[in-house]
């Protein structure tokens, strides 16, 4: 008996539930019930802007902060022209009329003048919010639409800081209930493909989304610990249901193929944990160990996602484990019904692996030349990543269809001022503040000569201690401009300390643009520490696995293959605009900061899951003595159904989200289905078994392949569920 853990495990656990179905079945909606009931019961905790402080922009924050300096709310009213030249009178009496109707009402704590844009075809007019509790901003909106109705010929339209929130977590929330609405019967009916019946089909997607539910309910506790990032259930669900059906497939498959075989029920149920639920515990802990690496990155946002995306995958694991071999073996012959006849009959006509072996024929024949042909695809297709380039999300990556967005552009592009801006922190004392102030007003002029920075109009704030001023420049660019980092990295290391020398004096250079520019160097100077350690980590994972170093460097090779790919697609695509009207957005010119990182991790992990699938089938050819070509062409094209089906289910849950309206969305299914596509199909079947074919039985040192005398016959693991 085999005394390996993540053998015993699942063999454990499969003959536990087996041979108490009704008490698994009950542990399972029991676990679920609750874990959903605990999000009624907890409330979550989400991140606030503190979490997400970081470098020489987060000192900066921070003093604002403790200076009670902090710019409040706000909200700000565009008029411009409806058609034609802006008619200034008609222009003015409406800011008046909007400037009345807000001063009164009530979280509106001030009405600036309205002011002119530099060209004179816009009016602006700025409201400040009251810094306590949350301001109701629909009294506003209301006068606004009454302005508009009073002068027709003009353009009025309202947009702040509330109001976009608001706009935002409206579409986000539409696009998830989208994304949830088509995935499941998307899922559903390539299950229906693979299996060719309704039961078989329903049970891996009903074991997805109580996966998804589960944690979405344990994360409502967790969040009091690592709070919830606002994407976080997006990545939940998508990773969620990506694994929780893929891991049923993969055991629902060998059961299935074993009852085939003249086993009986509860024989291919424990055939299935020795060998597929093997695989499971093996993938699931792939998953995991990549998004461990989120955690040496660090920050509100990874910490976030690497927690949720770890509990739905432990989670999924679980019940693959456990309340799958309960159903299993409580529904018996009766999973395969009710059949539908075409796609039955279509399925059984293919048979396992009938549809690769016409190309996995020339591979293992020339496996020399299909490396050479499929390493210069996926180098082709992986060589735009080299000019990636990133930045944070801002106004541009944002769906123009939502009307605050539009309205938040046209603003920006009307007073320079109101896009990218430094915010100058200077703690001192106040017996300086003469000098300090010279010392601002010095700053600002040299700032303004160097022709990335423009005059906001804004007088220096002092704090009412007189120990901290502050200064805010703006600039003429928006914040994905190149010139914007070269700006402030100028303005740190130059301009600052040229101004206040002499001066004994605290200074921070933050703001928004400064986060990202922070942000940005904190993920180069980390992320080849990421790297190293994922890549490391399933390294070490795949040797413990396989005892073999060749197939341990095998993988991890594969792998930086199906991320280079995964960046190049996004490069092409949203650098590039390469599909930008088929998938309906504007072209930034570049990644969201965090999208690379994490599409590398989940990519790494979730690619993992077939890898291993197919891997653990070949070595079985091989222990039972097959030859090594022989066992790798035939454990690919015993697996290689299964491999499809599961690539299929993540390619359409992820292509669902590049459907999406959010611009991250769209970038991480983009990256991750285009990757998984190419991974399923030039990668598994052709450079894996390529690779294994030229390296031969060296491909498992330094543990040799065990041989075994029923090698003609295909032996099967013994069953020993069942005591005779």
């Amino acid at each position: 008996m085999t005394t390996n853990p993540l053998t015993v495990l699942p063999l454990r656990a499969a003959r536990w539930s087996a041979t108490h179905p009704w008490r698994a079945i009950a542990a399972w909606l029991s676990f679920v019930v609750l874990a959903v009931g605990l999000a009624s019961v907890v409330s979550g905790v989400e991140t606030e802007d503190a979490d997400y402080r970081l470098g020489e922009s987060g000192r900066a924050d921070e003093l604002v902060l403790e200076a009670g300096l902090d710019r409040p709310d706000s909200e700000s009213v565009l008029i411009t022209a409806g058609d034609g030249d802006l008619d200034r009178e008609a222009a003015e009496r409406a800011a008046a009329r909007i400037a009345g109707g807000m001063a009164g009402l009530e979280g509106v704590d001030a009405v600036a003048a309205p002011q002119w844009s530099p060209d004179g075809t816009a009016l602006l007019v700025a409201v400040q919010l009251a810094r306590d509790g949350e301001v109701d901003v629909d009294p506003l909106r209301e006068v606004t639409a009454a302005a508009q109705a009073a002068e027709p010929g003009l353009e009025i339209r309202q947009a702040g800081d509330v109001s976009l929130d608001e706009a935002i977590d409206e579409r986000v929330g539409d696009d998830l209930a989208a994304a949830e609405g088509i995935s499941v019967p998307i899922t559903l009916v390539l299950m229906l493909v693979a299996f060719g019946a309704l039961i078989a089909a329903g049970l891996p997607v009903l074991l997805a989304f109580t996966s998804v539910a589960a944690t979405i309910g344990i994360m409502a506790p967790v969040t009091h610990l690592v709070p919830a990032e606002g994407t976080v259930t997006s990545m939940i669900v998508l990773i969620g249901m990506a694994v929780g059906v893929d891991y049923s497939l993969f055991y629902l498959k060998r059961e299935r193929e074993e009852r085939a075989a003249g086993r009986t029920t509860l024989e291919a149920v424990e055939i299935a944990a020795q060998t597929s639920g093997h695989s499971i515990l093996v993938s699931g802990g792939a998953v995991i160990a990549s998004m461990t690496g989120l955690f040496v990155m660090g920050g509100a946002t990874f910490n976030s996602l690497a927690v949720g995306s770890i509990i739905v995958v432990a989670v999924a694991v679980l019940g693959s484990i456990t309340v799958l071999p309960a159903l299993l073996v409580k529904l018996g012959r009766w999973v395969d019904r009710p059949r539908v006849p075409l796609l039955w009959r279509l399925n059984s006509r293919i048979g396992r692996g009938g549809l690769s072996r016409r190309l996995l024929g020339p591979v293992v024949r020339r496996p020399g030349v299909a490396l050479a042909l499929s390493g210069v695809v996926v180098a082709a297709l992986a060589a735009p990543a080299l000019g990636l380039r990133t930045n944070a999300a801002n106004l541009e990556t944002l769906p123009a269809s939502i009307p605050e967005v539009a309205t938040m552009r046209d603003l920006s592009a009307a007073f320079p001022a109101e896009g990218a801006a430094a915010t100058v922190v200077v703690r001192a004392d106040p017996a300086q503040q003469d000098r300090l102030s010279a010392a601002l007003a010095d700053l600002e002029r040299r700032a303004v000569a160097t022709g990335d920075y423009v005059e906001s109009g804004e007088e220096a704030a002092t704090s009412a201690d007189g120990r901290t001023t502050v200064l805010r420049i703006g600039m003429p660019y928006d914040e994905a401009d190149e010139r914007v980092n070269e700006a402030l990295r100028e303005l740190r290391t130059d301009l600052v300390p040229a101004a206040f020398d002499g001066l004994e004096a605290e200074t921070a250079v933050g703001g928004g643009a400064a986060e990202n520019l922070d942000y940005l160097d904190r993920q180069s100077d980390r992320l080849p520490l990421v790297i190293g350690f994922v890549l490391l980590l399933t390294f070490l994972m795949m040797l413990a696995t396989f005892r073999s170093v060749p197939i341990a460097l095998l993988s991890t090779a594969l792998n930086l293959a199906s991320v280079g790919v995964s960046f190049g697609f996004m490069v092409l695509v949203f650098q590039h605009g390469w599909g930008a009207d088929l998938l309906d957005f504007d072209t930034p010119g570049f990644v969201i900061d965090w999208l690379p990182l994490f599409v590398l991790v989940v990519l790494i992990g979730l690619s993992m899951d077939y890898h291993v699938f197919v891997v653990s089938r070949i070595r079985e050819h091989l222990d039972a003595g097959l030859p090594a070509r022989l066992a790798v062409q035939r454990g690919i094209a015993d697996t290689a159904g299964v491999v499809t089906s599961a690539a299929a289910v993540m390619v359409s849950v992820f292509a669902i989200f590049a459907t999406l309206s959010m611009l991250e969305m769209k970038m991480m299914g983009v990256g991750l289905s285009a990757a998984i596509l190419l991974d399923a199909t030039i990668i598994r079947l052709v450079m894996l078994p390529a690779a294994l074919v030229l390296l031969g039985d060296r491909a498992w040192w330094p543990r040799r392949p065990a041989g075994s005398p029923h090698a003609v016959t295909g032996a099967r693991p013994a069953p020993s569920l069942v005591r005779r």
